[in-house]
């Protein structure tokens, strides 16, 4: 029997068996191969979806507009201070309202608690764009990516450096586990996985054949990796005086050369964007000025070096996302 996702939410990868990511994935994959062609796939022709947006993004709301406008379908973004949601009007009621206006509905924001309460009331389905806890549309987008450039995913070795429990470490220790993609997370012990989820990740690996491995060793934790994977040292959300502690912590973490160098020779650098690897943007000079580091979690030679695949991988949102909601609405 083929996959169906028909109506299924995507909230977090859990929720997805290695079959139905596996289905993703080549769907994603036909479309941007129709999508580079210039081959029409006006599939949801008269649908209509909803991009509820309480954290601002430059890649996940393009992509879902693009998307959603290649699929044929209306597209209405509401940015944070257009909607009544969780001020005037509770969580439910805006869910039941929306899901009688919208055939789908995209949220970004904070809680995953939210993005859970949308898609219990709503009656359509609801798309993860980012919470504080998971980061599931980006971890498709990765997949592809790496899949692309060595061809398979299982027994690949991917290394996330940083803070290891934010969303994107969380995610991508549940996308590798589920895939059969060896995961290490290098970072400072306080800043690692919850314990539940590595428990739960353990569970999934065991079936899967994923190597799990958690470590502050930055020499231990690069051999032999194929993909380097890092994001930005303070999330959005957290406040601004945590840049001096978080700065000082994570240096030691930066993904540059020497790290590079330590990695299989066909290495290739993955990260979600947007980054700090120079001071052409006010918070990077701002950095800059205040602690005096011009390169924050990656050095300007690791990005602009041909190993750096974070275009490929900022334009697979479009395609991988293009295939959630084809496959939830078709």
């Amino acid at each position: 029997m083929g996959v169906n996702l028909r109506g299924k939410s995507l909230l977090k990868l859990l929720d997805f068996s290695t079959e139905e990511i596996r289905y993703l994935l080549d769907l994603s994959r036909d479309l941007k191969s129709q999508k580079r062609s210039g081959v029409p796939h006006r599939h949801l022709e008269g649908k209509n979806i909803v991009l509820l947006f309480e954290k601002t993004s430059t890649r996940t709301r393009c992509a879902f507009e693009v998307a959603g406008s290649d699929l044929g379908m209306g597209v209405t973004y509401l940015e944070p201070g257009t909607s009544q949601m969780g001020k005037k009007e509770s969580i439910k009621d805006t869910a039941k309202v929306l899901g009688r206006m919208y055939d789908g509905i995209e949220y970004r924001g904070f809680s995953q608690r939210i993005v859970e309460e949308l898609a219990e009331f709503a009656g359509v389905p609801v798309w993860n764009g980012l919470t504080d806890e998971f980061h599931p549309t980006q971890m498709l987008a990765d997949l592809l990516t790496v899949e692309e450039h060595f061809g398979q995913l299982k027994g690949r070795k991917l290394v996330f450096m940083g803070d290891a429990r934010n969303n994107v470490a969380n995610s991508l220790l549940i996308a590798c586990a589920k895939m059969g993609v060896d995961f290490t997370a290098c970072g400072p012990a306080d800043l690692m996985p919850a314990e539940e989820l590595v428990e739960t990740a353990g569970e999934i690996a065991k079936v899967t054949g994923s190597v799990l491995q958690f470590t502050e060793d930055v020499k231990e934790a690069v051999a032999g990796a194929d993909v380097i994977y890092t994001d930005i040292w303070v999330s959005m959300g957290e406040p601004d005086e945590i840049w001096a502690t978080r700065t000082k912590l994570l240096k030691p973490y930066q993904v540059n050369r020497e790290v590079m160098n330590g990695a299989s020779k066909d290495a290739i650098f993955l990260h979600c964007l947007p980054s700090f690897h120079n001071r052409d943007t006010v918070v990077g000079e701002e950095i800059y000025q205040k602690f005096g580091i011009g390169e924050m979690e990656v050095s300007d030679e690791v990005f602009e070096s041909p190993q750096s695949k974070v275009m490929d991988q900022a334009e697979n949102r479009m395609h991988t996302i293009k295939a959630i909601m084809y496959a939830t609405l078709k």
